[in-house]
Order: C-alpha cells, then sequence, then structure tokens
C-alpha cells in the first residue's frame, strides 16, 4: 500500500517548505555560516605550521615547519589502542616564523591515532 503523502502534490510541497524554513533557521542561527567559502582543494593555507607526522611501533614523531611571519603553538595528541593505555597530549610548543619543532609522544603498545592542533 502506498503512503498518500507520494499521491499528495500538498504533502511534498508542505515538506519542501519545512526543509526551507528548517535552512533558514539554521543560516540565521550561525550568519558565518552563510558567508563561509570553503577553500579549493589546491590551495596553500596562509597561515599556521605544516606538520608531517609518522608512528613507528608505540612511538609518534611530529615535524612542524612554521613559514609564515605569525607563531603558531602547536601540540601533538597521541591515542592509543588499548583501552587501558594512557592517551596522551604534549604541552604546547611555539613554533617562530621560519622554524622547525620536533614534538614526540607515546603508548606502551600500538597507537589507534595521532593528531596535531594548532592555537595561533
Amino acid at each position: 500500500m502506498r503512503s498518500s503523502c507520494l499521491r499528495n502534490p500538498v504533502g511534498r510541497r508542505a515538506g519542501s517548505a519545512f526543509a526551507g524554513v528548517l535552512a533558514a533557521l539554521l543560516l540565521s542561527a550561525n550568519p558565518a555560516a552563510a558567508d563561509a567559502h570553503p577553500e579549493p582543494a589546491g590551495s596553500a593555507r596562509t597561515q599556521g605550521a605544516h606538520c608531517r607526522t609518522s608512528v613507528q611501533g608505540s612511538e609518534a614523531v611530529a615535524l612542524c615547519h612554521n613559514p609564515y611571519p605569525e607563531a603558531d603553538r602547536v601540540r601533538l595528541h597521541v591515542e592509543c589502542a588499548r583501552w587501558w593505555d594512557i592517551d596522551t597530549d604534549s604541552s604546547p610548543v611555539e613554533s617562530a616564523p621560519a622554524m622547525t619543532v620536533r614534538l614526540d609522544g607515546r603508548c606502551w603498545k600500538e597507537i589507534r591515532a595521532v593528531w596535531v592542533s594548532h592555537v595561533r
């Protein structure tokens, strides 16, 4: 048996009107989202250190180079794979202009994920 909404064009219009109102409410709650344009896939960032992470066994290393004139504070986060192994976050380290910093962290056993956060 078919739904009455599929046969009733008024029901479809009411649904699309509801979706439009919902989208307008979401955009009015966050006006910056309406003006935000995502960066193209190939464009370079304009600020912040560029970081490369590597994992070997239970040790993680991040090398962060800051090519910009403003300083960037970077922090390494290591998530361990075992439930009993404690995840670690390094202290924030300032990466001055044209400077490369090395961050490291470890787990007792395997590492699940590694990432670097930035604070200007």
